[in-house]
């Protein structure tokens, strides 16, 4: 059974999220792929502000397509969360608490998600479709020269995800050869 999630995360919700747990997301999220995590990371380097507050922030690595009609967003699946490896350390120290997107995370982001107390989620790679029926609304909030890859904020109901590595750094992600 999925445990229903009221966003933001905090941290007694946190605490009790493991590795493999099945979660059902609602509330608000931001969204951010390689080229606005890029953006961030500049502005952090030179000491400017940046155009979002990250505290306890969830951030989906999607890059949605174009909303059909009566829908708030076309297909919106995960894309692969390494490409955002080198900037979610200092990301993580300015507050966000969350992530979501697909794929195994490196040692130095785990070391970030304990220091601070932060889990990762995954979302399951090529139900886009699906996962757009979960998306209430969505709003431009920085970089909208980006296009799909700008930072938007997403209303979200019953966004279906798994703890894929938790805040003490269990994962359902590493995998071991076969002992024999």
């Amino acid at each position: 059974m999925a445990i229903r999630i009221q966003l933001p995360l905090t941290d007694e919700v946190i605490s009790t999220l493991k590795a493999g747990d099945s979660v059902l997301l609602s509330g608000s999220l931001l969204t951010g792929r390689d080229a606005a995590h890029k953006r961030l990371s500049e502005l952090l380097q030179a000491g400017k502000p940046l155009p979002v507050s990250l505290q306890g922030e969830v951030i989906y690595y999607v890059g949605p397509a174009p909303a059909k009609p009566g829908h708030a967003v076309g297909p919106a699946g995960p894309t692969s969360s390494y490409r955002m490896d080198a900037y979610a350390p200092a990301l993580l120290d300015l507050g966000l608490k969350g992530m979501i997107g697909k794929g195994a995370r490196n040692q130095e982001v785990v070391e970030a998600m304990i220091r601070n107390h932060a889990v990762y989620f995954a979302a399951i790679g090529g139900a886009a479709a699906l996962i757009s029926h979960s998306i209430r609304r969505i709003e431009v909030l920085a970089y909208e020269d980006l296009g799909t890859e700008a930072i938007y904020r997403f209303e979200v109901e019953d966004f279906p995800a798994i703890v894929a590595i938790d805040a003490e750094g269990n994962s359902i992600l590493v995998t071991r050869p076969a002992e024999g």
